[in-house]
């Protein structure tokens, strides 16, 4: 079940996910996988869903009526749909090996309640590239731009629909010129910080399509307390775990 370079991470006494050196996740992947935690009866899309810790993470939470998880990377969606095997929730999430760029027929048009994104947040010509294609992909905008994620938000989403993301802070004009380019209105904003007295790195944003314009800046997240330790609030968010991180 587990190939060479991968091992097991308990997201619940029954939910694991399997990480590799190509396809793992980290802080940010949790937090947006909180900030965007879905309502029972909604219906989801997980674009570039990797090894899949989000729609896992939910399922080790919550109980969530539909989970789409798409990535263009066929080795991401086998490390997934292993991941569901090992857990026994097969059936949960339907798995797509597509480029969102691509029409995707298993989702149909203005279908979907919520789509979430943890995209590269490198554009492309920006930082140091990776020479390994599946680290590439996952941190540059090569095959995913954010114009590609809210547009295929907009298609996936039914009215006031939610789109949620968390990207660097440095792409914070970009995203919400874009989301206002495809008619999602950007409606809560959360910062995160290390901890006091640190400039914040990373946003969380949703955004709901056909909304009037009302943005609301949420409290700041902090990951660390004074003392360096997780936060409340950080140990709130990985209590699922058997083990923390």
């Amino acid at each position: 079940m587990l190939f060479s370079g991968e091992k097991v991470e308990k997201l619940s006494p029954k939910v694991k996910v399997i990480i590799s050196k190509e396809f793992t996740f980290g802080t940010d992947t949790l937090i947006l996988a909180n900030f965007a935690l879905p309502k029972k009866y909604e219906i989801t899309v997980d674009i570039g869903t990797g090894c899949g810790a989000i729609p896992l993470y939910w399922l080790s939470v919550t109980e969530i009526n539909k989970i789409f998880a798409i990535d263009i990377q066929k080795k991401a969606c086998d490390q997934l749909k292993r991941s569901m095997k090992i857990s026994d929730i097969e059936g949960k999430i339907e798995i797509i090996n597509e480029s969102i760029k691509n029409d995707i027929p298993q989702i149909l048009r203005h279908s979907c309640d919520l789509v979430v994104c943890n995209p590269p947040y490198k554009s492309i010509g920006s930082g140091i590239t990776s020479k390994i294609t599946e680290r590439l992909v996952a941190r540059h905008e090569q095959e995913c731009t954010i114009d590609d994620v809210v547009k295929s938000a907009e298609k996936f989403l039914n009215f006031w629909g939610r789109l949620c993301m968390c990207h660097r802070v440095e792409r914070l004009c970009d995203v919400i010129g874009v989301m206002r380019k495809y008619k999602i209105e950007p409606k809560k904003i959360r910062f995160v910080q290390q901890r006091k007295n640190t400039p914040s790195k990373l946003f969380l944003i949703e955004g709901k399509k056909g909304a009037k314009p009302g943005l609301v800046a949420l409290p700041t997240l902090f990951i660390e307390n004074e003392f360096r330790k997780l936060s409340d609030e950080m140990n709130e968010i990985y209590k699922c775990y058997g083990e923390k991180l």
